[in-house]
């Protein structure tokens, strides 16, 4: 049995390097050109915050269902959202149906670019995530691998709630 794998982030480990994507527009451009990338990182100083925004290779694609071409399709083995970009015809209604920003324009082209992990086996941004930030995690494990997650950060502040009273 072949289980599908999503892409996951955990934003409050993402440091906001964009190693990955500089790493993603060499694999699929073959020049490092963030602005090429189908992951992006929007930062807020603001607030602090570095957010990976790539497609989540949704179950039931909005931007699929909105593509009056059929130029994008879920890849029924792999559940990977494809695009075809021979059946483009740059009308960017998926960009718009996306419900995550996801769906990128590229800059010199004027077509749509998005994250296809890499064709679904081995994405070049988890690999170089210096952070661990970026993961590869079966659909069916997500769930769980979110849940492990918030355990070890309340386990993390608990501690340092007990260290912060030894001090007092």
């Amino acid at each position: 049995m072949r289980y599908l794998t999503v892409l996951w982030a955990d934003k409050d480990q993402c440091g906001g390097c964009r190693l990955c994507e500089l790493a993603c527009s060499l694999r699929h451009e073959g020049e490092c050109a963030a602005e090429k990338a189908r992951i992006r990182i929007m930062k807020r100083d603001d607030w602090g915050l570095d957010l990976p925004v790539y497609c989540r290779q949704c179950y039931k694609p909005k931007c699929v269902a909105d593509c009056p071409t059929g130029a994008l399709t879920k890849n029924k083995v792999t559940g990977i959202v494809e695009i075809n970009e021979e059946e483009c015809i740059g009308c960017f209604e998926c960009v718009a149906a996306c419900p995550f920003g996801a769906i990128f324009i590229h800059p010199e082209k004027k077509t749509i670019v998005k994250c296809d992990l890499c064709g679904g086996s081995d994405p070049e941004c988890v690999k170089i995530c210096p952070l661990g930030a970026l993961r590869l995690v079966r659909l069916e494990d997500l769930g769980k691998h979110k849940r492990e997650l918030l355990l070890t950060k309340a386990a993390f502040r608990l501690k340092n709630q007990d260290n912060q009273e030894d001090c007092i």
